[in-house]
C-alpha cells in the first residue's frame, strides 16, 4: 500500500475554499446515490486523501486535514495517509466522530461546505445543528464540487454501461407486482409518491441489472413512483430493446437521468400551490440533501426507511432457491481452488503471489453456470497482510504466499441466480498454538451464531455478542460487524439488516427470508488475521413452545466449502460443536463432490478436509 503525497491537492482545494468563502470542506466517500462502492469518477475522498478504503470521510480546513474511518481500516489508513492528515479512529474512546471534529473546528463563526448531492439530508441536518451549537456559522450547500475542480481532466469519465433485463426465473416477481406492493405502502403512509435514489433499489424494483459500478450490477438512475405512475430516470441509450419493451409492459415511463431534479422541483411547486393537499413526497433516509431541497425541504418531504429496501431484503422463494444453488457452485469453485493452491505450494514448491492466486480463483469460478463476475475485489492475503481487514493486493506489488503462514481469502461472485461472499482462513504448514486457538475461538463464535434460535422481532444488534463471546473470555475482539445483508445478484453489502453494533441494526429486526453473512474474526497486527464467513438465510424454526404466540427464527447456512481442519484445536470444541462441524462437512461433501468426478486432486482434498472429527 503506497502513500500518496497530497500536499499539492490540498493546497489547490484550500484555494478554491477561499474563493467559495468556505472555511471547512467535507468530502464524503459516497456518490450521489449513497453507494458504498462507487465508480472511479466518484472516488473524491480517495483522490484528496490517498486512502482507498470503502468507508471514511475527509474533512479539510484551511490549515488541517482529517480522515475518519472505522476499525476495518485503521491499519490500512495509517499506511496510506501522508503527514498532511490526522487519522480519526472512529469508535475508539476519546476519538471524536468526523461530525464532532468538524463542529469543533467550525467554532468562532466558521462556515462548513459540502456538495449537497453527496450527503444524506438527515446527516446534513444534524451536522448543521452541531456546527451552530459550537458557535459555527452553519453548513453551506456548495453546488460546484471543489474536489472535482482540483481533479480536473484527470478525473475518470462517468461510466455508461449497457443495462440488461433480469429474467423472472431469477427475479421471482415481475415489476408490476413490486410496484403494486410499493403503492400499498405509500397508501399506508399517505404519501404522494416515493423518490428512489439508491441504485440497488432501482435495479431490484425494475428487474434490471447494469455494470456502472465495479462488482455491483447497478446503473446510474433515479425513479419516482406515485399512485398512478412510475418513471425511471436513466440514459435511455443504455437500455436494450428488451428492456424498453419490459418497462412499457409494466407501465414504466423513461426519462433522461438529468431530468430528475427538474421534475422534483416541478413536483415541489405543485405541492406548494395546492394548499389543500396534506400528502408529502417521501424519500429514503439515505437520500441526498440536494434531493430534499429540490422537493421543497422539510415542509413538503418526509424521510423514511425505504420500503423498497425493506422488500428487497426479504428474498422470495425463487431468490432463496437461487442463493442456495449458486452457493453450491461457488463452494465447489473454492474447494477446487484451495486444493490447487495447496498442491502448488507444497508439492510443486511454486512461487505464487497474492494476485496470481486470486486470478486463478476467478478463472475457476468463471467455469460455473450463471457466472457473471466477482462481487468485490478478492482479499487474498498472506501472513501479516491478513491482519489488514479489507486488504487489497496490488498487482506487481504484493506478497508471495508463504505456506508457513496463515492465508486468508475473502471472495465472492455474482451469478444470475445470486451473490456470494465467503471467507476461509487456511494454513498449509504448521500453525502455532496461538493461531490454532484464535482460529478455533472464531469458529466457535461462527457456530454459536449459526445455531441461534430467537423470537421474531429480534435484531442483529441483539445477536452480535453470540459470535464474540468466546473471544471476549480471553480479552479478544474484532473491529468490524459480524454480519451484513447480501443482495440477490445485487450488492454484496445490502441494508437495512445486519449483525453488529450499528444503531440501524437495533431498529430493523431480522425476518424470515433475509440473507446475511456470519463472519467473526480476529486480527493480530503485524502477524496474522483470521476470519470465517458463511452466508446464512433467516428462516422460521419449530420450537417445543411458542411463548407469546410468536414465531421463532434461526439460520440456514448455504456456504459450501470446508473449514481448515489444520487450524482447529478440537480440545476447545464441545460435543455439540463437533457434531455441528461434522454435519456441516457431510453436507458440504454431499452437495459438491459431484463436481469432482474427473478431478481426483480436489476430490481427495475434499474427502480429507470433511472427514469426521
Amino acid at each position: 500500500m503506497e502513500t500518496v503525497n497530497t500536499a499539492a491537492r490540498l493546497a489547490a482545494l484550500r484555494a478554491l475554499m477561499k474563493e467559495h468563502k468556505v472555511d471547512i470542506y467535507v468530502v464524503p466517500s459516497e456518490d450521489s446515490h449513497a453507494s458504498e462502492y462507487i465508480a472511479a469518477c466518484d472516488g473524491r475522498r480517495e483522490f484528496i486523501s490517498g486512502f482507498s478504503g470503502s468507508a471514511g470521510t475527509a474533512v479539510v480546513t484551511l490549515d488541517k486535514a482529517a480522515l475518519a474511518t472505522d476499525g476495518r481500516y485503521f491499519n490500512q489508513a495509517s499506511k496510506q495517509l501522508d503527514s498532511n492528515w490526522l487519522l480519526l479512529k472512529t469508535g475508539l474512546p476519546d476519538v471524536p466522530t468526523w461530525q464532532d471534529w468538524t463542529a469543533e473546528e467550525a467554532a468562532r463563526g466558521k462556515t462548513v461546505g459540502v456538495d449537497p448531492t453527496l450527503i444524506p439530508s438527515s446527516v446534513a441536518d444534524k451536522l448543521e445543528e452541531s456546527i451552530k451549537k459550537n458557535g459555527g456559522a452553519g453548513l453551506e450547500a456548495v453546488t460546484d464540487n471543489l474536489v472535482d475542480i482540483v481533479w480536473g481532466s484527470e478525473r475518470p469519465s462517468r461510466p455508461s454501461q449497457p443495462v440488461v433485463l433480469l429474467a423472472e426465473k431469477y427475479a421471482g416477481k415481475n415489476t408490476a407486482s413490486k410496484l403494486a406492493d410499493l403503492r400499498k405502502e405509500l397508501e399506508k403512509k399517505k404519501s404522494a409518491g416515493f423518490v428512489i435514489s439508491l441504485l440497488d433499489e432501482i435495479a431490484w424494483l425494475f428487474n434490471l441489472r447494469g455494470n456502472d459500478i465495479p462488482y455491483n450490477p447497478v446503473f446510474f438512475s433515479y425513479a419516482i413512483v406515485t399512485h398512478d405512475s412510475a418513471t425511471l430516470y436513466i440514459d435511455s441509450s443504455k437500455l436494450s430493446p428488451e428492456c424498453h419493451a419490459y418497462l412499457e409492459e409494466n407501465k414504466v415511463a423513461v426519462k433522461p437521468y438529468g431530468a430528475l431534479f427538474e421534475d422534483t422541483k416541478a413536483l415541489a411547486s405543485q405541492a406548494q400551490a395546492d394548499s389543500e393537499s396534506t400528502k408529502k413526497y417521501t424519500i429514503s433516509t439515505k437520500a441526498s440533501w440536494a434531493l430534499k431541497l429540490a422537493l421543497g425541504g422539510e415542509k413538503f418531504v418526509e424521510e423514511i426507511r425505504s420500503p423498497v429496501g425493506d422488500s428487497k431484503a426479504i428474498k422470495n422463494d425463487t431468490e432463496l432457491a437461487g442463493m442456495r444453488a449458486c452457493h453450491i457452485r461457488d463452494g465447489a469453485a473454492l474447494t477446487e481452488f484451495f486444493a490447487w493452491l495447496e498442491f502448488k505450494l507444497l508439492y510443486e514448491k511454486a512461487v505464487l503471489d497474492e494476485v496470481q492466486v486470486a486470478d486463478e480463483l476467478e478463472k475457476i469460478r468463471s467455469k460455473h453456470e450463471n457466472f457473471v463476475g466477482l462481487s468485490f475485489d478478492t482479499i487474498s492475503s498472506t501472513g501479516a497482510n491478513a491482519a489488514v481487514i479489507h486488504y487489497k493486493p496490488q498487482r506487481g506489488n504484493c506478497s508471495v504466499i508463504n505456506p508457513e503462514e496463515i492465508y486468508l481469502c475473502d471472495s465472492g461472485a455474482q451469478y444470475l441466480d445470486g451473490t456470494t461472499d465467503t471467507t476461509r482462513t487456511l494454513h498449509f504448514g504448521t500453525p502455532t498454538p496461538e493461531e490454532k486457538k484464535a482460529y478455533t475461538l472464531v469458529l466457535k463464535g461462527n457456530i454459536a451464531l449459526d445455531m441461534a434460535v430467537f423470537p421474531k422481532g429480534t435484531s442483529g444488534f441483539a445477536l452480535d455478542s453470540l459470535a464474540r463471546q468466546f473471544l471476549w473470555k480471553y480479552g479478544l475482539d474484532y473491529r468490524h460487524g459480524t454480519g451484513h445483508g447480501v443482495g440477490s445478484y445485487l450488492n454484496v453489502h445490502e441494508g437495512p439488516i445486519g449483525i453488529g453494533t450499528r444503531k440501524q441494526y437495533i431498529d430493523v429486526p431480522l425476518a424470515a427470508g433475509n440473507v446475511l453473512s456470519n463472519e467473526p474474526g480476529y486480527y493480530e497486527d503485524g502477524a496474522y488475521g483470521i476470519r470465517i464467513e458463511n452466508i446464512v438465510i433467516v428462516r422460521e424454526v419449530k420450537t417445543e413452545h411458542a411463548f407469546g404466540d410468536k414465531p421463532y427464527l434461526g439460520f440456514e447456512h448455504v456456504t459450501m466449502t470446508p473449514y481448515c481442519r489444520n487450524l482447529i484445536d478440537v480440545t476447545l470444541l464441545t460435543e455439540e460443536e463437533k457434531k455441528w462441524l461434522n454435519d456441516s462437512h457431510a453436507q458440504i461433501r454431499a452437495n459438491t463432490e459431484g463436481y469432482f468426478k474427473d478431478d481426483p486432486l480436489t476430490l481427495n482434498w475434499l474427502i480429507r478436509e470433511t472427514a469426521p472429527f
